[in-house]
C-alpha cells in the first residue's frame, strides 16, 4: 500500500483511493455494459457488497469531460468513476470503511481498461 500500513489502513476510519488510469482503450471506456461489468468484477475481488444497482450514464456538453460516469453503492460506501472520451482517461475512487488493497484495485482497474499506466493516491479518513 506504499507509504501506508495495514496497520494505519487498519486504525482509519476508512481508505479513500483515487485511481487516474491513462490512454484506456477507447471502446472499453465507450461501453456502459463492460464498465458494469467492471464493476461487479471489482466488488468481487475486493470482497464489497453492492447495494443496488449500479448506475451509468454518458452525458457532458464540454468534449473536454463528455463520457460515462459511474455510481456504485456498497455497504460500506460506494465506488465511483468518470471516463473521459477526449483523453481515454479513467478516474476511478473507492471509498471503504472496509479495508482493502489498493495495490489490487490499481492492477486490476489498469489492466481492465486497458491502461498504460495508473496515478494512484491514498487517502486514510479518520
Amino acid at each position: 500500500m506504499g507509504n501506508v500500513s495495514a496497520h494505519d489502513v487498519e486504525n482509519a476510519w476508512g481508505l479513500a483511493c483515487s485511481f487516474d488510469i491513462y490512454d484506456c482503450n477507447p471502446d472499453t471506456i465507450r461501453d456502459a455494459d463492460k464498465i458494469k461489468q467492471f464493476v461487479y468484477e471489482l466488488c468481487d475481488l475486493i470482497a464489497m457488497k453492492r447495494f443496488g444497482e449500479c448506475q451509468v450514464v454518458n452525458f457532458g456538453e464540454d468534449e473536454r469531460v463528455a463520457g460515462f460516469s459511474m455510481v456504485q453503492l456498497i455497504e460500506t460506501s460506494l465506488i465511483s468513476a468518470h471516463f473521459a472520451n477526449q483523453s481515454n482517461v479513467t478516474y476511478l475512487d473507492v471509498f471503504s470503511c472496509k479495508p482493502y488493497d489498493p495495490a489490487v484495485v490499481e492492477k486490476f482497474a489498469t489492466e481492465f481498461f486497458g491502461g498504460s499506466h495508473c496515478l494512484t493516491h491514498v487517502n486514510l479518513r479518520k
